[in-house]
C-alpha cells in the first residue's frame, strides 16, 4: 500500500511556505496525526492553549493557519499529485542529460516501493561557488540549500561541536547546488541550464572525476 509522507507514523507535520511542492500564499503548516487525543491536544495548542474561548487550560501559542491560505491550498491540493509527476519528469530529464558531466554528483533514484516529489533537485560539485556565478551570469538562477550545517550555526555553540565533528555534513555544504525545479518548468529551459553546465565544464579542465569524489566521500565517512 503506498502510503504519503507524513502519513506512516504517530505524528507528520509539513510546511507550506510559498516555494514548498504544496504552497501557500505565505507562511503556513500542518500537523497530521490518526490519535485523536493528540490531535485535540495540538488544536488547543495551537490556539493559545485554549478549547474554550479565552479559558486557557494549557500554554500555547498562535499557530491558526488564516482562512486565506487554507483557500488557497484547497485549491492547489487537487493538483498536487499532476505537480509531483511534472517534477519527477524533470529531474529525469536533468539526471539523464548530465549524467558524466564534470565532476557531478547527481540525485539517486528512490527504489520501486518509493517515489520522489523532487521539492530540489540538488546537484554536487566541488566548484559549487563557481558554477553558481557562471549559471547567475547566464540568467540561470540557483539556491544553496543550506550553506552552514545546524552544528556551525551561531544559535548551537552552546552544544560545544566543532568543525570536523560532523565532516560529512560539512563536505556536503560546500558542494551542494539546488538548480530550477517547479511543475511549470519546460524541457527546453531544463536544456538551457544543461547547457550551461556543461559550456562551464567545458572550460576548466581541472575538475576531478566522480569517481574521485566517491572515494573522499567513503574517506569523510569512514572517519
Amino acid at each position: 500500500t503506498i502510503k504519503k509522507t507524513g502519513t506512516i507514523g504517530t505524528i507528520g507535520s509539513t510546511s507550506f511556505y510559498p516555494s514548498k511542492n504544496l504552497g501557500a500564499y505565505g507562511d503556513g503548516g500542518a500537523i497530521f496525526t490518526n490519535d485523536d487525543e493528540l490531535a485535540h491536544k495540538m488544536k488547543m495548542i495551537a490556539n493559545h492553549g485554549q478549547q474554550k474561548r479565552y479559558y486557557h487550560e494549557v500554554v500555547g501559542c498562535n499557530s491558526r493557519l488564516d482562512t486565506l491560505q487554507a483557500a488557497v491550498l484547497n485549491v492547489k491540493l487537487p493538483r498536487l499529485e499532476g505537480w509531483n509527476i511534472a517534477r519527477r519528469r524533470h529531474a529525469d530529464q536533468y539526471r539523464q542529460t548530465l549524467q558524466g558531466v564534470g565532476d557531478l554528483h547527481l540525485p539517486v533514484p528512490c527504489s520501486e516501493d518509493a517515489s520522489h516529489v523532487y521539492h530540489l533537485f540538488m546537484i554536487e560539485t566541488e566548484q559549487r561557488d563557481a558554477l553558481q556565478r557562471h549559471l547567475g551570469t547566464a540568467g540561470v538562477q540557483t539556491g544553496i540549500h543550506y550553506p552552514v550545517p545546524i552544528h556551525l550555526q551561531p544559535a548551537y555553540v552552546d552544544l560545544g561541536y566543532r568543525r570536523g565533528v560532523f565532516p560529512v555534513a560539512e563536505l556536503l555544504a560546500s558542494r551542494i547546488l539546488s538548480l530550477p525545479m517547479f511543475p511549470e518548468l519546460r524541457s527546453e529551459e531544463i536544456e538551457y541550464v544543461v547547457s550551461s553546465i556543461r559550456q562551464f565544464f567545458g572550460k576548466r579542465k581541472d575538475h576531478k572525476s566522480v569517481e574521485g569524489y566517491s572515494e573522499s566521500r567513503q574517506a569523510v565517512e569512514a572517519q
